[in-house]
């Protein structure tokens, strides 16, 4: 199986005044094409931190990172935004839409840093909204559809470039329980079509929902292990 992700000795410390935090010591993981991975553990072990070099926002302080057979671990800025727009789809707990954009603008905003003409980033923005169950909302803006809807075209926006990588950051963080079931089974669906995901929770439930549980705490690996039998949600009315 082909690795996607690894890391080796990932650490990331930060000066706050005078004092230096290490929020990650020694990280060391691997993740395989195809994999469903929940990243774990209490504020301040370190999960969000390893999320943000995983998604090239940041770099680490020390150690390396190979993601897709490249070195990402010491890249500029711009090489990192290239990275991040064309392999990795972000999927956020607040959604992160523009406002007064259409969900169709929205979802092709990242086929505009990618070059694709107005034509083809219509019609694959579409079938990304299509494809997670809003094809009759693509006139909508984010104000006229519910939470549940918005995170549907948050996925369908991290979905549009057909990245190496999904990373969701608490994606049921700002839902209710019948619609963090709704949006977790669409996960289920995109893993089964053989995208790799990897989740930020503090929710043992919806970590439950992924194949392979990390748990972190002060910085480092406490646990990896196989999740062996992942919840399987019954699927929800499509645009709940």
């Amino acid at each position: 199986m082909k690795k996607i992700i690894e890391t080796t000795d990932i650490q990331k410390t930060y000066k706050m005044g005078a004092e230096v935090v290490q929020a990650l010591k020694s990280v060391s993981i691997s993740v395989n094409k195809g994999e469903y991975v929940a990243f774990m553990g209490p504020s301040g072990s370190g999960k969000s931190t390893l999320m943000n070099i995983i998604g090239c926002l940041d770099t680490p302080t020390a150690g390396t990172y190979i993601l897709n057979d490249k070195n990402v671990s010491d890249m500029s800025e711009n090489e990192l935004a290239e990275i991040r727009n064309r392999e990795i789809g972000f999927v956020f707990q607040t959604f992160n839409l523009l406002p007064r954009a259409s969900c169709l603008e929205n979802v092709a905003l990242p086929l505009i840093y990618a070059g694709y003409s107005k034509s083809e980033r219509e019609e694959r923005a579409f079938e990304a909204l299509s494809n997670v169950g809003l094809a009759d909302r693509v006139g909508h803006k984010p104000n006229e559809l519910s939470g549940g809807q918005r995170q549907r075209v948050a996925i369908a926006r991290a979905l549009v470039n057909d990245p190496s990588i999904i990373l969701a950051d608490e994606p049921t963080g700002n839902l209710d329980s019948k619609t963090s079931y709704s949006i977790m089974e669409l996960f289920h669906e995109l893993h089964q079509k053989g995208n790799t995901i990897i989740m930020v929770t503090h929710e043992d439930d919806i970590a439950h929902y992924a194949h392979r549980i990390v748990r972190l705490k002060d910085g480092l690996v406490e646990s990896d292990t196989i999740n062996p039998n992942p919840t399987r949600g019954v699927a929800l009315e499509p645009i709940m």
